[in-house]
């Protein structure tokens, strides 16, 4: 029998630990699913482009609900670190060791990473807490410790956080679900459900998230993996379809000479100093590791910080774009951001 990861969360530091193992795993797939959203030429890859940027812009909600559970059982979420940049490639963090995360274009390899991160559960897998096989058994392991806790000291003596703390409902543009804040068992049993059905689907057995589509209201929104699975196999769910099934409606079309042709995990140091990559990518970190501590600041009590965030996120953009038109000048890639923590010492 299998009894990885099968260490139960039974004392509020170890459910605060978790919670911090879950605000990096959520910060794990958004430097690699940037990547694929700057690759894409958004005139010729329409439906690429909305379900990546959809998929990016709820990832930014889980890390933002994995915060409010923190905050909300008297923890501090930490962001700026350098345990949030390991190098790439790298393990999924605290995860199945056979998932490397890593740096690349949109393209089949992408797709590949992404349907191994966001895959589901299997309707009866078990509660794993650390080297989990799944994202969703990773979250039942905390549903899981938070109920004991709870039965065991009391719901006040586990949700101990200062309420001013919580992040609140808003959207994220482009994507659907929405923040909860956490306050009690109630609404952090919700906060863990939100993130495992918009990555897995419903119930663990349905394709759908719940949700309606944010760009196509009359549809109903399609799981994170059932997202890239659409996009591998070229055809969209459509109603009636299940997991065994496959996708059956519409075709999609991705055009993969509309992609970018990034190098794969890019590093300052594959370049001089002073030379015109590196010194972009520098300045990409520098753009990077300043988001990192404004999401901190938002998270450990300036909610009103997240709008920072959310407009150095622009800025990020700009510089990935050029950096992606940058040719490396092996006469096939071009250059792309690297991801590398900076100290605040060395910040400007």
């Amino acid at each position: 029998m299998d009894t990885r990861g099968a260490h139960a969360i039974d004392t509020i530091d170890d459910l605060r630990r978790h919670l911090q193992w879950a605000i990096e795993l959520e910060h794990a797939t958004i430097p690699p699913y940037l990547c694929a959203l700057y690759s894409l030429d958004p005139a010729r890859n329409p439906e690429a482009t909305h379900v990546v940027g959809t998929v990016l812009a709820e990832e930014m909600i889980h890390l933002a609900l994995a915060a409010n559970l923190l905050n909300a059982v008297g923890g501090s979420p930490k962001l700026d670190t350098p345990d949030l940049l390991p190098p790439y490639p790298h393990p999924l963090p605290h995860g199945d060791r056979s998932v490397h995360v890593h740096l690349a274009p949109f393209g089949p390899e992408a797709l590949e990473l992404f349907l191994r991160i966001e895959q589901p559960a299997s309707a009866d897998a078990p509660p794993q807490s650390d080297e989990y096989r799944t994202i969703g058994q990773f979250y039942a392991a905390i549903e899981q410790g938070l109920r004991t806790l709870c039965d065991k000291l009391g719901e006040e003596q586990v949700f101990t956080g200062d309420p001013a703390r919580q992040i609140g409902e808003f959207h994220l543009r482009g994507g659907g679900g929405e923040v909860l804040p956490v306050h009690d068992l109630k609404s952090a049993s919700a906060a863990l459900a939100e993130i495992v059905e918009q990555g897995e689907g419903a119930a663990r057995t349905d394709v759908w998230d719940g949700d309606r589509d944010v760009f196509h209201p009359d549809r109903e929104e399609v799981a994170h993996y059932f997202r890239f699975q659409e996009l591998k196999v070229g055809r969209r769910y459509r109603t009636g379809d299940t997991p065994q099934s496959g996708p059956t409606g519409e075709e999609i079309a991705v055009d993969l000479d509309g992609v970018l042709p990034m190098r794969h995990n890019p590093r300052t140091a594959d370049y001089p100093e002073g030379s015109a990559i590196r010194v972009a990518q520098e300045e990409f970190n520098q753009t990077y590791s300043l988001l990192l501590y404004q999401l901190e600041e938002a998270f450990t009590g300036n909610p009103g910080g997240m709008m920072d965030a959310v407009g150095t996120m622009f800025g990020l953009r700009k510089q990935a774009l050029a950096l992606m038109k940058m040719p490396t000048g092996d006469g096939t890639t071009t250059a792309g951001p690297t991801f590398e923590y900076v100290p605040p010492e060395r910040r400007n």
